[in-house]
């Protein structure tokens, strides 16, 4: 997003640690994609034929989620983000599915070089994006090295088919005068704290965009379709706990407002017994937002073990820059 010098947004910006700074530096290449008639929104770091990974970030919001996070995991590895359709820069649909989504992941893997490699992608999604990943390894099985499912909160029960409770919209967004004001009304859903106000503002800021005339024009907008939820076919839950044919993980924010007992509980009867399950301290549901840190170390540990150093290329020292402050 480009900001307009004038804005006093610009100069209001909360100061961000070394890490947080050293990874956005590590800027992606952004290209769009077109899939079954949308134009896919991609966030891509490393090399064509590297071991790859691939992001899916949770409801009504986008690529960028992964953007202060995929440069901790790239040692020798292809990482890919990208926005599912109706969000993010990525474009609208008539209707959106569970299916579809998953179709837009294989595609946008296949078109950047994901499965290029010797050895299998893996796919990392968080919540809405978790069930996408769910249906892409029932689709694709063994040729994926595994999926790791970051706080998907499924229903309380196999017959229940509400998952995370948020609400239909069925309106336009509202249109902000200036883009700070907009910033100032950001919100997190569920809702919840952030010790982390860079954080904040980095996904406000990119989650906004100049409005469009026929949505009143002359201010800053959501990106995302106001409609998503109404136009979202769900699968129900006995389709999302089918089997994984491939290694699964799970990590949880252990004061997640999703991840009840309830919850708890039906994933771990439909996981198998010897599938990783982390709860990483004092995160709520969006972990990246509290424990961006610790979600990385998590994932890194993961992945150690999943894709075999010996394919990748680790350094000998830590970058001073990517030292947190």
């Amino acid at each position: 997003m480009t900001l307009r010098p004038e804005s006093p947004a610009v100069e209001r910006r909360p100061v961000a640690p070394a890490w947080f700074d050293a990874a956005l530096a590590q800027a992606p290449e952004r290209t769009h994609l077109e899939v079954e008639g949308a134009e896919i929104e991609v966030l891509t770091w490393g090399e064509r034929g590297r071991p790859g990974l691939l992001l899916l970030h949770g409801f009504t919001a986008h690529a960028d989620w992964w953007s202060f996070i995929a440069p901790f995991l790239l040692q020798g590895r292809r990482i890919v983000a990208y926005s599912l359709s109706g969000m993010g820069r990525s474009g609208w649909r008539d209707a959106y599915s569970l299916e579809q989504y998953a179709r837009e992941a294989i595609a946008v893997a296949n078109a950047t070089g994901l499965f290029d490699s010797a050895v299998a992608p893996i796919l990392v999604g968080h919540s809405f994006g978790s069930f996408a990943t769910r249906i892409v390894a029932h689709t694709l099985g063994i040729r994926l090295g595994g999926i790791v499912l970051v706080d998907g909160a499924l229903a309380a029960s196999e017959s229940d088919d509400e998952y995370d409770g948020v609400p239909v919209r069925g309106h336009r967004h509202r249109v902000y005068p200036t883009l700070e004001q907009a910033v100032a009304r950001f919100r997190f859903e569920p809702p919840q704290s952030c010790d982390n106000p860079f954080i904040l503002d980095f996904l406000a800021r990119t989650s906004l965009g100049l409005a469009p005339a026929e949505h009143g024009g002359d201010g800053w907008s959501w990106r995302f379709d106001p409609d998503l939820r109404a136009k979202v076919r769900a699968l129900p839950n006995a389709e999302l706990l089918a089997p994984v044919p491939c290694r699964v993980a799970l990590l949880f924010g252990d004061r997640s407002k999703l991840m009840n007992s309830r919850r708890l509980g039906l994933i771990r009867r439909h996981t198998p017994p010897d599938a990783p399950w982390i709860s990483i301290p004092d995160a709520g549901h969006h972990i990246m937002v509290d424990q961006p840190l610790a979600l990385v170390a998590a994932l890194r540990s993961l992945l150690e073990a999943w894709q075999p150093a010996a394919t990748l290329e680790y350094p000998t020292t830590l970058p001073t820059s990517s030292v947190p402050a």
